[in-house]
């Protein structure tokens, strides 16, 4: 991977106000992102799409950006709030250079973020990201008065809604979360116009309460409302809602490893899995590579991040691949991790077999893992952390073949992430209480 500066796993992200989340900042990204884009065969006067969150710092980030890409040559539009695959398919259906989503995702409110689609609605690669740097000026410019708008909502509510059948939800009970994000019009929109009936929860956004006890990283509530209401199901988002975890009518949670192993289970059975291949990332539970290939198909991994899946899948042929996060690309659909999509594809199963989800997703049988994240005042690299390695060495031989230790970075938050499976929970236990031991002799953890 291109070393960067400013670029984490998903865009650049930080606390608003801080050093690279100021509108100085943003528009000297703008200006670096059209560079970028001219040196790659855009036109002066050619279009750059905007869409953001629910944030309150939004909008004002947006006109920086606009001015930064104006000052260029390009011509900025916003999309308004709108989830940031909504924005992909705006670049795939009208032309453009660039697309821009200003989003922190799962991120607390007080952050925002900034990322990069090319003209294909795919994400910039790391080089690419790595050239953006490379040309931002030393100073920022004037941030624009106002926007020109575009309507890629109504297009995104279009095209999720034509993917099942006219009425195809009526008689469906569904709690919704979209998590005071930008999915708060558009997910609502889709499924009650298929017929669906909807418990709502986050989605009354103020532009403080993003995320904030709700949506896919706080599900409680989303499964409480399942059970109360007698819901089929439950789908919750994420803030910019590229993602969503589900729950069972028991209101037991599934992640992003048991969504697509039941895709790619249903799919493998019908011999629809594009060339037999699903694309997760080193995330992701070892139960998948063994339930995938039982069915006679083959599992791929990637480092985290949605964009390396998304590569890998256009280096393979491959239609079908996410994260365990909850990103799930259905790359026949969209280029990018679609929560609303992923959970609209569950519901096809569902309505193809008559199965509950918790008969379907008994097709990933799980091996026991435990993960933590520990926040750190410096990144210092693993390789040079000798406690740690030498523990991760230990443990990794006796595990062997039957599990397996994942230690790494965030890429967008100052935390170290563990993650261990093995044959049984006391076994990954007791792993975990030696890593965050080693962990916490050689670094600083807050």
């Amino acid at each position: 991977m291109s070393s960067r500066r400013y670029f984490g796993t998903d865009g650049v992200r930080g606390a608003y106000g801080s050093e690279i989340m100021n509108e100085s900042f943003a528009w000297r990204l703008g200006a670096a992102a059209a560079r970028f884009a001219l040196e790659r065969g855009a036109r002066a006067g050619d279009l750059v799409y905007l869409g953001r969150d629910t944030r309150a710092s939004g909008p004002a980030l947006e006109l920086a950006l606009a001015g930064g890409l104006a000052s260029a040559g390009l011509r900025p539009t916003s999309l308004g709030i709108v989830p940031t695959p909504a924005v992909s398919l705006a670049l795939k259906s009208t032309p453009a250079a660039l697309g821009v989503v200003i989003t922190a995702s799962h991120n607390p409110a007080a952050d925002n973020g900034i990322k990069f689609f090319g003209p294909h609605g795919i994400k910039l690669t790391d080089a690419d990201e790595a050239r953006i740097e490379a040309l931002l000026p030393r100073e920022a410019g004037a941030a624009a008065d106002a926007l020109p708008v575009a309507d890629a909502a109504g297009l995104y509510v279009r095209r999720a809604v034509g993917l099942l059948p006219e009425g195809a939800l009526r008689g469906w009970k569904i709690v919704l979360d979209t998590a005071h994000g930008a999915a708060c019009a558009t997910s609502r929109a889709v499924l009650e116009q298929l017929g669906g009936q909807l418990v709502l929860l986050g989605n009354t956004p103020d532009g403080t309460n993003i995320n904030a006890g709700v949506g896919s990283q706080h599900p409680e509530a989303m499964c409480a409302a399942v059970q109360a209401h007698g819901a089929r199901l439950g789908i919750a988002h994420d803030g910019d809602a590229d993602r969503c975890i589900l729950c069972d009518e028991h209101g037991v949670v599934l992640d992003g490893d048991e969504m697509l192993t039941l895709l790619a289970l249903d799919a493998l059975g019908r011999d629809a899995l594009a060339q037999r291949t699903l694309v997760v990332t080193v995330q992701s539970n070892l139960g998948v590579d063994a339930a995938v290939a039982a069915a006679g198909g083959r599992v791929l991994r990637t480092p985290v991040g949605d964009r390396y899946v998304i590569e890998r899948m256009l280096a393979e042929g491959a239609q079908l691949g996410g994260e365990s996060s909850g990103h799930v690309i259905c790359a026949e659909i969209s280029p990018t991790g679609d929560g609303l999509i992923a959970a609209l594809k569950v519901i096809a199963v569902m309505r193809a077999t008559g199965r509950p989800l918790s008969e379907l997703r008994r097709g990933l049988r799980k091996f026991p893992q435990v993960t933590a994240a520990m926040t750190v005042r410096e990144k210092k690299p693993l390789a040079g952390l000798r406690q740690l390695s030498a523990e991760i060495a230990a443990i990794e031989a006796e595990l062997g073949a039957q599990g397996r230790v994942l230690v790494r970075y965030s890429g967008t938050e100052p935390k170290l992430r563990l993650l261990v499976e093995g044959p049984s929970d006391d076994v990954v236990g007791a792993a975990l209480e030696r890593l965050s031991a080693a962990v916490r002799a050689e670094l600083e953890v807050l």
